[in-house]
C-alpha cells in the first residue's frame, strides 16, 4: 500500500513540475524567424530523443527485431569494413544502432566492454539491435537557408540588420545583459542530433561525401568492434571547434562589452570580436577559429572561418574549410525573465558535407558572476597513452616508448592504420586533406 502511495505522490509532484516547467518549456528554443535567414522551425520535434535498444535482457543479445531481416554480413561479423562499402547505407550493417550508442557498447578502455549491456555477453558478436524504426529526419538537420556558403549567409543577415537600421552599436548601458554562468537545457534528455544518439549511422552518413563517409565508418568500426577508442580528451588533444555542440567541453560562462563578446569553457576560450567586416585573413587555422559578429537587437549574429581540421568521437570529421554562422537570441517567459540563449548554428563545409547543416540548442541561465562558485580551468595532465593501439592508462614513473603523433596528420587515423588494419584492404586517400 505504501508502494502505491508513493507512486502517486510522486505521479503529482512530476505534474506539478511539468505544469511549472511549462512557461519555461515554450520560451526555450523557438528563436524568432527572420524568414529565409535564421529562426526557421524544425519540420519536426527538436530536440530528438535517443534510438532506444530493440530488447533488453540476454536473450536479445544478437537477435534482431521482428520483421527485420539480418545481413549475412554485418559490422559486428565483419573482418574488413572496407569491402563492405556497398553496405554501409543500410542501416541494418549496424543492427539499426546510432553512432553514440555503438561507441558507448565498447567504450571500457584497452579493448574492453563497459557494463552497457547492448554489446552483450559474446562482444561483439552478441551486440544487441537499436530499434530500426527511430531515426531523427535527414530534412531537420539540413540547413533551411539558401546560402552555400558562410560569407553569403553572414552577408544576408547584415543586409538584413542594416535595413532596419542596424546592426545595432551597443554601449555598456544598453547592451544585452548575458553576463554570467550557464548550463545545458536538455528537455526529457534530448540533446541536440550532434550528441550522434538520436540517428541511425546511415542518415548521419547521407550529410557526407564520399572520404568522409569512409571515415565516419572507419570511426564507428573501430569504437564498436576493436573498443580502440581514440578521443582527444583521452591524450590531452585539443577537443575541436565541433565538441562545443556534443559531449564534452561548452561555452558554460558568458562576458559581454561594447568591442567583444566572450565565452568561457572547460578548455574553451571563444572571443567575438564585433563590427569587422570578416574574419582576419590565416595562413595557419586554430582550434576554434576567428569569430566576428555583430548586434542585430538583442540578437548577436557570429561568423567563424579559420577552424582546424579535426574529428569528434561518434560522430563526424571536419576539415579546415568549416566555417560556422550562428545565430544567439535571448529566450524570456511570459513576464519577461530571462531564462538563456536560443543558439542557432549552421555549418558549412564544402569538404566534408554534401550540404550545410544546422544544429538549435539552449544555454540555460544560471546565475551571475558574483554568485557562481570559482572559475575552474581545465589544464589536462595526460594519463592515456596509445600502448597497442589502445588508451591506456600509465602509472607516474613508469617508463615506456612512445612515438610523438603529427597532430595535423589525423593521428587517430595512424593508430588505427598501425594496430589494426593491417589485414584490410584500405583504400588509398586521394584527397589533399589540408593537414599538412
Amino acid at each position: 500500500m505504501s508502494a502505491i502511495r508513493t507512486g502517486i505522490v510522486a505521479t503529482v509532484l512530476l505534474l506539478v513540475i511539468i505544469a511549472g516547467a511549462a512557461p519555461l518549456v515554450f520560451a526555450q528554443l523557438h528563436p524568432p524567424e527572420v524568414r529565409g535567414l535564421r529562426g526557421a522551425p524544425f519540420p519536426s520535434l527538436n530536440p530528438p530523443p535517443d534510438v532506444r535498444s530493440y530488447g533488453e535482457g540476454p536473450a536479445w543479445d544478437g537477435k534482431p527485431p521482428d520483421g527485420v531481416a539480418p545481413l549475412s554480413r554485418d559490422m559486428f561479423t565483419s573482418k574488413d569494413f572496407y569491402k563492405d562499402k556497398a553496405l554501409w547505407l543500410d542501416k541494418r550493417y549496424y543492427r539499426c544502432n546510432s553512432p553514440r550508442q555503438i561507441a558507448d557498447m565498447r567504450s571500457g578502455g584497452a579493448g574492453q566492454a563497459t557494463d552497457d549491456p547492448r554489446i552483450g555477453a559474446s562482444p561483439p558478436l552478441s551486440a544487441r539491435w537499436g530499434d530500426c524504426n527511430m531515426d531523427w529526419p535527414r530534412e531537420n538537420i539540413v540547413s533551411p537557408y539558401p546560402f552555400k556558403t558562410a560569407k553569403d549567409h553572414y552577408q544576408a543577415l547584415l543586409a538584413d540588420a542594416k535595413s532596419r537600421g542596424g546592426p545595432t552599436k551597443h554601449t555598456y548601458e544598453t547592451m544585452p545583459k548575458w553576463d554570467g554562468t550557464y548550463g545545458e537545457y536538455v528537455p526529457n534528455g534530448r540533446r541536440v542530433w550532434n550528441y550522434s544518439r538520436a540517428n541511425q549511422v546511415p542518415t548521419i552518413l547521407s550529410l557526407l561525401t564520399p572520404e568522409y563517409q569512409q571515415r565516419m565508418v572507419r570511426q564507428v568500426y573501430h569504437e564498436g568492434i576493436d573498443a580502440a577508442h581514440q578521443w582527444s580528451a583521452s591524450y590531452c588533444w585539443p577537443e575541436g571547434f565541433m565538441r562545443q555542440w556534443a559531449t564534452g567541453a561548452k561555452p558554460n560562462r558568458i562576458i559581454v562589452s561594447p568591442e567583444i563578446v566572450t565565452f568561457l569553457g572547460s578548455g574553451i576560450w571563444r572571443v567575438v570580436q564585433l563590427n569587422k567586416d570578416a574574419p582576419p585573413p590565416a595562413d595557419v587555422p586554430q582550434w576554434y577559429g576567428d569569430t566576428i559578429g555583430f548586434w542585430d537587437g538583442d540578437a548577436l549574429i557570429m561568423w567563424t572561418s579559420n577552424i582546424q581540421g579535426w574529428n569528434q568521437h561518434s560522430s563526424w570529421e571536419w576539415s579546415n574549410k568549416l566555417e560556422a554562422i550562428e545565430i544567439l537570441t535571448p529566450a524570456r517567459d511570459a513576464s519577461g525573465k530571462f531564462l538563456g540563449i536560443d543558439w542557432e548554428a549552421v555549418f558549412y563545409d564544402p569538404e566534408a558535407l554534401v550540404q550545410p547543416v544546422r544544429t538549435l540548442w539552449h544555454r540555460n541561465y544560471q546565475q551571475s558572476w558574483n554568485a557562481a562558485s570559482r572559475l575552474t580551468w581545465t589544464e589536462c595532465t595526460r594519463p592515456l597513452y596509445p600502448i597497442d593501439g589502445f588508451a591506456t592508462q600509465v602509472a607516474p614513473g613508469q617508463v615506456i616508448q612512445y612515438r610523438v603523433p603529427d597532430m595535423l596528420d589525423r593521428p587517430w587515423a595512424k593508430i588505427w592504420e598501425e594496430f589494426f588494419e593491417k589485414d584490410m584492404d584500405r583504400p588509398k586517400e586521394e584527397l589533399d586533406l589540408g593537414f599538412k
